[in-house]
């Protein structure tokens, strides 16, 4: 079992560029990729999507990518037409605001788009070889990192789980009683009651449509099939926080009908119970690959 929580970060480079990915993981019902480029390295966004893909299914996915260039005879292309529209712009907004004009070569530098570095063809395909691998890196960090909050997760969803069975099971030894309580209370409250002879018949026929309305054993029966279902899918390798959010949903239900059927204090305090626990699970497997 895996968490959606975590962070990785992967290094590479050779003699003309050094390429770092930092991957940053959270919860999230599909994967969705948050990858934010340059201009310059929007060619790279095919290469971060595929290689992350194949290793991930679920979560949201904040990508950054940092490209350092190792070669002093790098070139660098200058967008003259920009640079100097950055600059007519300052001279207009001092003329409009009186403030004095400050520019410098260095900040026009630092506007988007202004100095581009070239890219031969040799570049890309070494950058794009580079980003696979540093992603690949970064994965496999990020990866053990959810591996071991997974594995704490585990734990603490077998404690609620095992907590959950025990409260199922103490339903259950309370069940019959319901009926003959029933039973007890309807002839004492009869019995106070001025009225002619009692038809047994009746009495009977009246308690066995309440034990049919309170009869919770078909709920039980599926909430044990559940938490069966859920003790293996604990144990399982892969993708399961999906199918866990659903069994997590039918134990919820099973239990509502639990706590509407039965008509007895007791039963519905352990219900209460029940959905606490279970909703702690829920908690927990929202985070879950």
């Amino acid at each position: 079992m895996r968490s959606m929580t975590g962070f990785g970060r992967g290094t590479q480079c050779n003699e003309s560029w050094e390429v770092t990915v930092d991957l940053k993981s959270v919860n999230h019902r599909f994967l969705d990729l948050a990858i934010r480029l340059p201009r310059e390295q929007i060619f790279l966004d095919d290469v971060l999507r595929k290689t992350i893909s194949t290793s991930l299914t679920r979560g949201h996915i904040d990508v950054f990518l940092k490209i350092a260039s190792l070669n002093s005879n790098c070139m660098m292309q200058v967008n003259e037409a920009l640079a100097k529209a950055y600059y007519d712009a300052g001279l207009k907004i001092s003329a409009l605001t009186g403030c004095t004009m400050d520019v410098t070569a260095a900040a026009i530098l630092r506007m988007e788009g202004v100095c581009i570095q070239e890219l031969s063809d040799t570049d890309a395909e070494m950058l794009k070889t580079l980003t696979r691998q540093a992603t690949l890196d970064a994965l496999r960090n990020m990866l053990e990192m959810c591996r071991v909050e997974g594995q704490a997760m585990q734990q603490d969803l077998e404690l609620h789980l095992k907590q959950a069975e025990e409260i199922r099971n103490q339903i259950q030894r309370m069940a019959p009683s319901v009926v003959m309580n029933y039973q007890s209370r309807l002839e004492a409250r009869l019995s106070t009651i001025q009225v002619e002879a009692l038809d047994p018949s009746r009495l009977a026929q009246e308690v066995a449509f309440m034990a049919d309305k309170c009869a919770i054993d078909e709920e039980l029966a599926r909430l044990e099939s559940h938490f069966v279902q859920m003790r293996a899918m604990l144990q399982s390798e892969g993708e399961c926080g999906k199918k866990m959010d659903f069994l997590i949903q039918e134990m919820n239900r099973e239990a509502n009908t639990i706590g509407s059927k039965a008509s007895d204090a007791d039963i519905t305090k352990l219900v209460v119970a029940l959905k606490s626990e279970i909703e702690k699970m829920r908690e927990q497997i929202q985070n879950v690959e």
